[in-house]
């Protein structure tokens, strides 16, 4: 192809720009790395305080100083699994295990996945949710001694009300009790102590890892004679699963959760039911580890959802399985054996790489289907 003069010179100014944009973004892109000092541990394996309640796998074990998996592989390559809490279009805290590059300061870098920005925003949007910490906000973290100590700048005194200024609190508690080395949390606002963030929210003392997604009590539940369970829905986006606290009578076993989780979310329009409308539960019996399930006729309508009934299968082994002594789940149809497929318990309840997966997935087959 020739070029006239002009031509010439407009294609090589075009082509200057270009390597100058590309330089540009390298040097953005190590720019922004983070480079903290703050360790952690690996994420503890609790899901709330009690040790039976263990719904998912810990990770591979993690370097004590660095808080990264052990792996021999190059340092360039590696990466590490951490739990990023978003949230959904309700409010709705959402965790995620997430792989990110290693590094030092592996909990710090995790939540600074959590504030907004164009890049976490993207990421957070692929798995249908959104990030929770403003954006700008700046992180500093130190962790000794079982406490974490985070500084936050002032763009968190701007949350929009005081559900989001709870949330994001409640989310970077979550996220820093995953590790194994944080036990309580302590806050400071722009290098100052405060008892309260500017919609009211306490932020004075230190918190412990507490119960997520606590739903209103019930006016038939007496609080002094009832305990947490943690009850697994999947979310109206169809591509996650979101963990509810709900108060039941003391005592509660993996049948009265199995029980609590067919009569469904307090709000369908934010959750979506476990098991069909009309279906019943007749009887939950556990044995040799195994805890079998048995359900009415109309729990074979599960099919006809939009992912043939997988996401509340993985509701349903999550809730049964977070139950010390139970490894696996049954399903049973009118007292007959129902092959429900793979029904292996998930190393976490959700997991990045496998919600894009899952999404595309069941889009393309809802456009066969379609066709």
């Amino acid at each position: 192809m020739k070029f006239s003069g002009n031509q010439r010179r407009v294609y090589l100014l075009a082509l200057g720009l270009l390597i100058l944009a590309i330089a540009l973004v390298c040097a953005w892109s190590l720019w922004l790395r983070p480079a903290d000092t703050a360790g952690a541990g690996a994420p503890t394996q609790d899901w709330r305080a009690e040790p039976s309640a263990q719904p998912y796998e810990t990770p591979a074990p993690r370097d004590a100083q660095t808080g990264a998996n052990a792996q021999p592989q190059d340092e360039a390559r590696q990466k590490v699994s951490t739990i990023v809490y978003y949230q959904d279009n309700y409010g709705y805290l959402v965790p995620v295990m997430c792989q990110v590059p290693l590094e030092d300061g592996i909990a710090k870098a995790t939540l600074k996945l959590m504030v907004q920005s164009v890049n976490n925003d993207m990421q957070a949007a692929r798995l249908g949710l959104r990030t929770i910490l403003p954006e700008n906000t700046r992180i500093d973290l130190d962790i000794a001694n079982g406490l974490a100590r985070i500084d936050l700048s002032k763009e968190v005194l701007d949350m929009v009300d005081a559900a989001a200024e709870s949330n994001m609190v409640s989310a970077i508690v979550q996220a820093l009790t995953e590790f194994d080395t944080v036990e309580r949390v302590e806050f400071l606002i722009d290098g100052q102590k405060r008892d309260k963030l500017t919609h009211g929210t306490d932020v004075s003392g230190t918190f412990t890892r507490g119960d997520i997604n606590l739903e209103a009590a019930q006016p038939t539940v007496s609080l002094s004679a009832s305990e947490p369970v943690t009850l697994y829905f999947p979310a109206d986006s169809g591509a996650v699963i979101v963990p509810v606290t709900r108060m039941v009578r003391a005592g509660c076993d993996v049948n009265t959760a199995v029980m609590e989780l067919a009569k469904g979310p307090t709000n369908e329009e934010m959750l979506e039911s476990v098991v069909p409308a009309g279906c019943g539960l007749i009887g939950v019996e556990v044995e040799d580890g195994v805890a079998k399930l048995d359900f009415t006729g109309e729990f074979v309508n599960l099919v006809q959802n939009s992912d043939g009934g997988r996401m509340a299968l993985k509701a349903l082994v999550l809730t049964c399985t977070q139950f010390e002594g139970i490894d696996s789940v049954e399903i049973y149809v009118d007292g007959q054996r129902y092959d429900a497929g793979d029904l292996g318990v998930p190393s976490f309840m959700n997991v990045a790489d496998s919600i894009v997966y899952d999404y595309i997935q069941t889009q393309s087959a809802m456009i066969f289907d379609f066709e």
